[in-house]
């Protein structure tokens, strides 16, 4: 994996994962353990390993979210990825080249709190494991256990900010935010503003018409679930336009697989919609709210329709 210096301290970050490597130190047989966190509306992690600790502070770094490792594809879906090197050379063939000697087996689970993936952990064993059903509970047991930590640790932490207007803007990208009033009549300026600002980027207008129609949704449910109102940001990162909505009073959580269980359940439709017509989407839950997002790849900006999303 390409890593890069994180960009910002993790607020919650030290406490939570020195305690949480050393939890996953204490599985038997492992040698080295990881950690990553999900952030930058799904299209990042923040990633740190045991051996990335000098006792004096834990060291966090950046991972594109769709690098082709094990560790991103746990957090994008929520499913665990374990077994043998050779098991998982036939999928991960680069990633498992560059392994050390003396691991003979990984595991890759996800980390949940509140029913959502806030991130996942890595384990690289020095001995063959089972990966039986009884070993698998108890690795995702350990992820709920994390998961549960981490969100104590969220919500007794005081953020100097999380406004999405404080988050970091990549070299080179376009970005904008918008602070929507907790007033439904408020919907109609943040699609004006989403409108306004895409279209001045130079994006296609079925693009901007998608992009609109999708925050409109999301803007629509914030306002439903808090009477706080909410915040809504563009990003144009690479060709990539990602759109957040951010609210600090929600605590529901979007979960993209189940959008189609139940169609006719309430703002089910809207869901999916933004489903229909993003390439992906989800939320990140954190101490001070939720935000939701949805990207738009280069082929919705040239075509300028709607993508059913492939992967996510």
């Amino acid at each position: 994996m390409a890593h890069t210096v994180a960009s910002r301290p993790v607020p919650e970050g030290e406490t939570w994962a020195r305690s949480a490597l050393s939890r996953l130190a204490d599985v038997p047989g492992v040698h080295r353990a990881g950690l990553a966190l999900a952030e930058g509306g799904g299209r990042r992690l923040l990633f740190t390993a045991s051996d990335r600790d000098d006792g004096q502070r834990v060291t966090w770094c950046e991972i594109d979210a769709y690098d082709h490792v094990p560790l991103t594809h746990t957090v994008r879906t929520g499913e665990a990825v374990l077994g043998s090197l050779d098991d998982l050379a036939v999928g991960y063939p680069a990633f498992i080249d560059h392994q050390a000697p003396q691991t003979m087996a990984l595991a890759f689970l996800p980390i949940v709190a509140a029913g959502h993936v806030q991130g996942g952990y890595a384990l690289f064993f020095d001995a063959p494991q089972p990966f039986d059903q009884e070993q698998l509970a108890e690795l995702e047991d350990l992820g709920t256990q994390l998961g549960a930590d981490l969100r104590r640790v969220q919500r007794t932490t005081t953020h100097a900010s999380r406004s999405l207007d404080a988050e970091p803007v990549p070299d080179g990208a376009r970005a904008a935010t918008y602070s929507v009033a907790p007033d439904p009549r408020a919907v109609a300026h943040a699609r004006h503003f989403a409108h306004t600002t895409l279209a001045s980027w130079d994006i296609d207008e079925g693009t901007v018409s998608n992009a609109v129609l999708c925050l409109s949704e999301l803007v629509t449910n914030a306002l439903l679930h808090t009477d706080a109102g909410c915040e809504v940001r563009v990003l144009l990162d690479q060709g990539v336009m990602t759109a957040t909505v951010r609210d600090s009073g929600s605590t529901v959580v979007v979960d993209p697989s189940s959008v189609t269980k139940d169609p006719l359940a309430a703002h089910g439709r809207g869901l999916q919609l933004v489903d229909a017509f993003s390439t992906r989407w989800g939320s990140q839950l954190d101490a001070a709210g939720m935000s939701v997002w949805f990207t738009l790849e280069p082929a919705n900006l040239h075509a300028g329709r709607a993508h059913v999303p492939v992967d996510r």
